[in-house]
């Protein structure tokens, strides 16, 4: 991936920047993708109205 945007969340201490990284760059054409989160695999979908769900 490249460089992702930085979302900048200030609104009660100092700022935090949070990466932030289009969608489209994580699924491609692919309606689901796997994810290694400290040895557990997660499933993240798009729905049919394009919401997204995360089941372990």
């Amino acid at each position: 991936m490249d460089n992702p945007k930085q979302f900048d969340l200030g609104k009660d201490g100092p700022a935090q920047q949070i990466p932030m990284i289009e969608s489209s760059q994580l699924f491609g054409k692919s309606s689901e993708i796997m994810i290694r989160h400290e040895g557990a695999v997660y499933r993240l979908r798009i729905t049919r109205n394009g919401k997204l769900i995360m089941n372990k």
